[in-house]
């Protein structure tokens, strides 16, 4: 039997699910690969938690190296920086090339600093990980403050307002929190219900939502908005769009307009046979996907699938992502936002009803290290 290599690169939540399902069930006749940029994937539903103390960080991280051990995978601590189809290799930061059958792509996408001075002044939500490992740094510009410190957290959406949230909550009185958005609203996605209570939970600490007038150019400590206004800040978190790795740029990859991977419903690439990808990185043909995780979780059964009948040579299975999700956003205090549809519910039962959620998604990819 010829035995084809398949390389999985990033460690998002659709590649847990693949680790998982060919931990059961291996697949005869394919090796595997995983290569991502850190030893651990952090799940982007508790990190709000993680940031609002409700959690602490090993509470809201899968080890990557026992999953990837009981799927049979290699596993390699590094970043890929490019993708050569002619050559069938995947190159790494460090140098090291890894050839490949087939491969997928699954390492999310990172901020959009387009906004002129935002790459040189703010804090990216995006990687989460590297957000995370910067929190010391917003904590010790707090602590270095005299007065409450100003934060500016930049991005109307449902990141942007959790991330605003969960700072109010980090810092209390300690710091005033403003959120700011272009849109005429918080949460345009989403019913204005949600977004009357992001700001009532948000004004009750001390913060402040700026909407209809968006971020046009970031200074040090100064937000200039539209309608010749700005904004002082301490610090600025960024936490706008997704973009895509620009690395992609330098593939043959068909991508879309912004850069992400075009795939068809089965997350195979429209240009390139042996290359798939979900989550943030990909752009479904046909269909409208958020830059979401959960909508990166129900990708996993079906990549895991199709990895599957792809190196057996067979046809695929097509995937219709479902048109809507439930949300829930941490608002602090052990209380949570939820959102389904046109409904909008709050209180303490949603915060458990989320952990609840949120600790079994960390409990099914966790697997213990050996004594």
């Amino acid at each position: 039997m010829t035995t084809r290599h398949l390389v999985l690169v990033g460690g998002g939540h659709a590649h847990l699910e693949v680790l998982r399902r060919f931990a059961e069930r291996p697949e005869p006749g394919l090796r595997l690969t995983l290569i991502a940029r850190e030893p651990r994937t952090l799940y982007s539903g508790m990190v709000p938690g993680v940031i609002a103390r409700d959690y602490e960080l090993e509470e809201a991280t899968i080890p990557l190296a026992p999953l990837a051990r009981a799927a049979g995978a290699r596993f390699l601590v590094d970043e890929v920086c490019g993708l050569d189809l002619a050559a069938s290799t995947v190159r790494c930061v460090s140098g090291k090339t890894v050839a490949f059958d087939l491969v997928s792509l699954d390492t999310g996408g990172v901020a959009d600093l387009s906004v002129p001075g935002a790459a040189e002044h703010a804090i990216p939500a995006r990687p989460i990980a590297g957000f995370v490992a910067r929190i010391g740094e917003l904590d010790e510009i707090v602590r270095s403050v005299n007065e409450p410190a100003l934060i500016s957290v930049v991005g109307g959406g449902a990141a942007g307002c959790e991330l605003a949230l969960a700072l109010s909550m980090r810092y209390r009185r300690s710091a005033q929190i403003s959120l700011h958005c272009g849109t005429p609203r918080l949460l345009p996605d989403f019913p204005r219900a949600a977004a009357r209570k992001v700001e009532r939970c948000l004004g009750w600490r001390l913060g402040r939502a700026y909407t209809g007038d968006p971020v046009v150019t970031v200074e040090e400590q100064i937000l200039q908005r539209g309608y010749c206004q700005s904004a002082f800040f301490d610090a600025v978190v960024w936490a706008t769009g997704v973009a895509a790795p620009p690395w992609l740029r330098s593939t043959a990859l068909a991508l879309d307009e912004r850069g992400f991977v075009r795939v068809d419903r089965s997350l195979r690439s429209v240009s390139d046979p042996r290359v798939f990808a979900a989550g943030d990185v990909a752009a479904i043909e046909g269909a409208s996907v958020p830059k979401a995780g959960v909508w990166a979780v129900r990708a996993g059964p079906v990549l895991a699938e199709n990895l599957r009948l792809a190196a057996r040579g067979q046809a695929l299975r097509s995937w219709r992502p479902q048109r809507r999700a439930l949300v829930l956003i941490n608002a602090g205090w052990k209380q949570a936002i939820g959102i389904w549809g046109p409904f909008v519910f709050e209180g303490e039962w949603v915060w458990r009803w989320k952990d609840s959620i949120d600790r079994r998604f960390v409990a099914r990819y966790r697997i213990a290290e050996p004594a």
